[in-house]
Formats: C-alpha cells, structure tokens, sequence
C-alpha cells in the first residue's frame, strides 16, 4: 500500500485527480497530516465518507512505533523508532533557547564509512522515503505535543546520497499549508559528494548547508574519510565556491577535534590557509569515542586553542555544544548497530 506521505502536494493532486476527486481535496489532506498530525483518515472530518474510504483502500497513513525512547539529564530526547519493514532508525530532539532542533536519519545505515562515525557500524540497508523522513519529525510531536522549530539532516546516513528522497522531504516540510518550516530552519549536512553541492546551488535551495571537513590535508582528511578518494579536497573546495557564489550563503565547516591527530596548531594553519577569503563558518565538535574507534577526544585546552587561533586569523570558529552525551545521542554516538 502506498505511504499518502510520500507525496508532495503536487503529487497529491494528481493522486485524487486519479480517483475522480477535486485536487483542491489535497490541501485539506495536507492540513489533516501535517498540522493536526493525525494517524488516521476516519480523522479527516471535511472530507466525505467515500473520499475516507477510497483513501483507506490505497495509502497508509505511515506510523513509526517506539522502540525506545531515553532522556537526557540536560533534556534531549533520542527515538529509536520501528519503520514497519523489520529495520529501525535514531531520530534526536534538543532544546535550545531559540526552540526545539530535531536531528533526523535520512538512510537506514550508511555507505560512507567515516572512521570517527559510530553509524559506519550500521550495515546500509537501504534509503528511507521522503514520508518516512516526515514522519520521524511528525512522531516526535504526537509523542511529545511540541511544535519543532529546526531540523538538521545529520542523523544516521549520508543526506546527498538519498538525494531524491531528502529534496521532497524538505519540499514537503517546507510547505506553508503543512508543517510550514522555512528553509532557513533547515540544515543539511554532507560528507562531500561533490556533484550534489553543485546541484543543491543550481536550486537556489535556502537550506544552511554543513560540510564534513574534518581535516585541511588530503593525506588526513583520506584516512579519516573515504569519501576524499573520490572527491579530493580541491574539487569540495571548487564545489563549496561555486556553491557561495551561486548562493551568497555561508557554508558551515564541521571539523571533529580528534586527540593527537587534527587537532594541533599546525592543523588550525592549514585549515586558515585551505578557508581564507571563504563566506564560512567552522563548526568545532569535541570527538566522541566510538566503540572500536581509533580516535579520541581532544582535551579542552587544545580545543579552545584551536578556535582562538582560528578566529583570530579571522575565520569564524564555535566549539559545538554537547547535548545527549549520557544516552549516546551526541554527535556520532549511536550504538545501534544492528536492524530490527
């Protein structure tokens, strides 16, 4: 049966157009799913019996179960939910001043292999639909009654290699007549699969985009990263150029602080030479060991040297706050690593 998520709203249209429905129908559909967030049709008062019938008999309402669900002592709140065909995803909600960020999954796994990522030990299973992803929002809040403010693709999988799937998920989520959150609120993060940088730029997308950089130095960047052996650090940079040009956006540089390794001086200087003249912003994560990992984290005192030294040779550097650490929700923690 097909998930009525999977739709965008011109899609929808024509779905109902289909069923020998009035394609203004899809509004009042959207509304019903996204805004009042309902899990079934029978709940679609303004729609007529028969339209709820038809509706019952070719889509699903798709519906994530909780698996498990644990709680932070600074209040993040990490979902691992069942997504109906035996597999299960990680979905992460923080509070911040400004509102409630989601951190959301985009595949089930991930091909990209990162060495300081504990998502390199979830076996790639396959890509979730773009309803899918809405419905990792949509479930935290039925299951919390909040309204979400932020979203961040930077959960289980690599965003640009669920291309397709990930573009109509914003589609969808940034449509005023459903969830209605503007494209500033959103942010996709990326290990640098080139061709797709240049595409989101093509789209004029208003979404902030991240850059997992890691490291200034292809040598370095290569052994934490595999993706660099097939797209080296000239052709991301040329990528992220062409992208600010075409935008007149910032990008956000993500650089995982690993001990003895990326985190000296000397890799700061690299990293000012490879970011000079750059709209940018560096991203600075304290590394989380990894079961099995070969990384550790940076001790305090290299972190803050690293984002002084960057800052006062003009490149814009914040030392990422940790949140979910004590349930495995902080950045690149997971530990579930098998499907369900």
């Amino acid at each position: 049966m097909k998930n009525i998520k999977d739709y965008n709203i011109s899609e929808l249209k024509k779905e109902l157009e289909n069923l020998g429905e009035k394609p203004y129908r899809a509004e009042q559909i959207f509304k019903w799913l996204y805004k009042e967030n309902v899990t079934s049709f029978d709940e679609m008062t303004d729609l007529s019996l028969d339209l709820r019938e038809k509706l019952k008999k070719e889509y699903s309402i798709c519906i994530f179960k909780i698996l498990t669900k644990q709680v932070s002592k600074d209040g993040t709140v990490k979902y691992l939910f069942d997504v109906l065909d035996g597999n299960a995803i990680e979905t992460v909600v923080m509070e911040y001043k400004y509102g409630r960020t989601i951190c959301v999954s985009s595949q089930i796994g991930c091909k990209m292999g990162c060495k300081f990522c504990a998502s390199t030990g979830i076996e790639f299973a396959r890509n979730l639909t773009s309803g899918e992803i809405v419905e990792e929002l949509l479930a935290v809040e039925r299951d919390l009654n909040i309204k979400i403010s932020n979203i961040v693709f930077m959960g289980i999988g690599e965003p640009l290699d669920n291309f397709d799937n990930v573009m109509k998920a914003i589609e969808i989520i940034n449509y005023p007549k459903g969830l209605g959150i503007g494209a500033r609120h959103i942010s996709i993060s990326t290990s640098g699969i080139v061709p797709k940088i240049y595409e989101i730029a093509d789209r004029d997308l208003q979404c902030t985009l991240s850059i997992s950089l890691h490291a200034a130095n292809d040598e370095k960047r290569s052994s934490m990263m595999p993706i660099n052996n097939r797209y080296n650090i000239e052709e991301l940079m040329k990528a992220c150029r062409y992208y600010i040009e075409k935008t007149n956006k910032r990008i956000s540089f993500e650089y995982a602080l690993a001990k003895d390794n990326n985190d000296n001086l000397k890799s700061a200087e690299e990293l000012v030479h490879l970011l000079k003249g750059m709209l940018c912003h560096v991203n600075l994560i304290p590394i989380n060991k990894i079961e099995g990992g070969v990384y550790s984290k940076s001790s305090n005192k290299s972190i803050i040297e690293f984002r002084d030294y960057l800052n006062s040779r003009g490149i814009t550097a914040t030392i990422r706050r940790e949140l979910g650490s004590d349930i495995d929700a902080a950045c690149r923690t997971t530990k579930e690593k098998k499907r369900w």
